[in-house]
């Protein structure tokens, strides 16, 4: 898979993850409109710094069945929805495996906490 840029990544998806992947940066970018988005360690990442990696909010990291969209403060993010998964560290993450999986209010509402934690 070529990891050059997030665009290259996604197109290199095969449906219908592509179709995931795609939905979901769009509600990333749209809540995220002051982020920094570029590929880092192989996976699409979204931040508040100049640099990727740099104090990190969300990722999208493609599997064999299944995208992952994770949050680096995500178990500090109040989600009545029980959705997110917590992982390493403070991450927490939820997988999806169609866009009907993708809930553009409920990640949009994610996200902005995540942001205003990394601020």
């Amino acid at each position: 898979m070529s990891s050059g840029t997030i665009t290259q990544y996604l197109a290199d998806l095969d449906p219908p993850l592509r179709e995931v992947g795609e939905e979901l940066r769009a509600v990333i970018d749209a809540a995220l409109p002051d982020a920094t988005a570029a590929m880092w360690h192989g996976h699409p990442v979204w931040g508040l710094g100049d640099k990727p990696g740099q104090r990190p909010v969300g990722l999208i990291k493609a599997y064999g069945t299944y995208v992952t969209f994770g949050l680096w403060r995500g178990q500090d993010v109040d989600d009545p929805s029980g959705r997110l998964s917590p992982g390493a560290r403070r991450m927490a993450s939820v997988k999806l495996r169609t866009v009907a999986d993708v809930d553009p209010a409920l990640f949009s509402g994610w996200l902005g906490r995540a942001r205003e934690l990394e601020r």
